[in-house]
């Protein structure tokens, strides 16, 4: 009897990296029940305290960082990279995997490169505009790169590599209003602005926020806030708002996105990919302020992306004040057909079954490894019976 499918998902750090991962294993378990998903990656990574909560098996490499690293970093991460290839090498030796999906980052780089080193079918997802280097470098060894922009191809050998959107977790798609208005105890009639800055909070944007209370006053009782400020800012975000009387929910950490983005009526958000993919496949108007020292700047490559499609509003965070922020709320509350092109044109950016696609490459990519060792099994049977 043949075993299940079994499927390595290498890479991890930030959100950006893991969540399209969790979302590709979504689907192979939507698909077949019975197939297997390992994730690999670093303690240090985000992926250590998500993916036990997810269910998945997770194991840990020697990995270390070293774009934007000083010297000293860079030669420590290099040196770890010859560790990491070697747990790597002895890891895949022992799961036998039938494919390995690197997702970006430098978590993804020694099982990738593993993989392709034992002759397993690779592929490597690449979420923003512009790749990073672990990516740039895996995309000319790998059987097939998934992308998410039209721009990226230029990055990789044009034959194997596919425009496949970035995937998204299925439990993006399901949250309801009614449900988020007794999940964040919010009013149903005020107008919603949802503001994330990653997984830690964004100061940048917390302090622009509350200095916009100001400039906001007249539309105070028709407005309310679902904040998310990171631990760091929380309780002086907290009491902010309780100084100005603005309504809402302030959280250090928002679990429930689904909910959180079909509240929303605006939302105010880095430009991650990961949130990006989310904000186009629902279709929400936005306001983009990205991270100034993301890698290869790639953050507003994405934001100014869509900004030019009119698919979204984008202020960077060197222009970002308390004044303009609040000018463009006022601008997207006051106008609803102003938010509403904003929200067709993201909409129609959106692939919501990017999920889908990069797993058919992946079967693809299978089954064709399966159809070459059937060949050679029966050439090796023919010589045999020939001598």
């Amino acid at each position: 009897m043949e075993r299940p499918l079994r499927i390595v998902i290498a890479g991890g750090g930030t959100g950006g990296h893991l969540f399209p991962g969790i979302a590709v294993a979504e689907e192979i378990k939507r698909r077949d029940m019975l197939s297997e998903v390992i994730f690999v990656g670093t303690e240090y990574g985000i992926e250590a305290s998500v993916i036990p909560r997810e269910g998945y098996p997770l194991k840990f490499l020697r990995a270390e960082g070293v774009v934007g690293k000083s010297v000293v970093r860079k030669i420590k991460g290099t040196a770890k990279m010859v560790f990491s290839l070697l747990d790597s090498y002895r890891l895949l030796r022992s799961l036998r995997p039938d494919v390995v999906v690197g997702t970006g980052g430098y978590a993804s780089f020694s099982p990738v490169l593993a993989g392709r080193l034992m002759s397993l079918p690779t592929v490597v997802m690449e979420q923003n505009a512009v790749p990073g280097l672990a990516n740039t470098l895996l995309g000319k060894i790998a059987d097939a790169v998934c992308v998410t922009y039209h721009e990226s191809i230029s990055y990789f050998p044009v034959n194997k590599t596919f425009i496949t959107g970035n995937p998204i977790r299925d439990g993006v798609l399901s949250g309801t209003k009614e449900k988020a208005y007794d999940l964040f105890g919010l009013g149903k009639d005020k107008f919603t602005i949802l503001v994330l800055g990653g997984s830690s909070g964004a100061r940048k944007i917390n302090n622009a926020v509350c200095e916009g209370f100001s400039h906001l006053t007249m539309v105070k009782a028709k407005i309310q806030f679902l904040h998310q400020t990171g631990k760091a800012d929380y309780e002086a975000i907290r009491e902010t708002y309780r100084k100005w009387g603005f309504s809402g929910t302030v959280t250090a950490f928002i679990h429930r996105m689904p909910e959180a983005y079909a509240v929303a009526d605006l939302v105010i958000s880095r430009a991650g990919s990961s949130t990006l993919a989310e904000l186009m496949a629902i279709g929400k108007a936005s306001i983009l302020i990205p991270y100034p020292y993301a890698a290869n700047n790639h953050q507003e490559f994405n934001a100014r992306k869509l900004s030019g499609m009119n698919a979204a509003r984008m202020i960077l965070d060197r222009d970002v004040n308390g004044e303009g922020l609040a000018k463009n709320i006022m601008e997207l509350y006051s106008d609803n057909n102003v938010r509403l092109e904003l929200q067709k044109a993201c909409s129609a950016l959106g692939k919501p079954d990017a999920a889908q696609k990069v797993v058919d490459i992946v079967m693809s990519l299978v089954r064709a490894k399966k159809v070459r060792r059937t060949e050679l099994k029966a050439a090796r049977n023919r010589t045999g019976k020939e001598n």
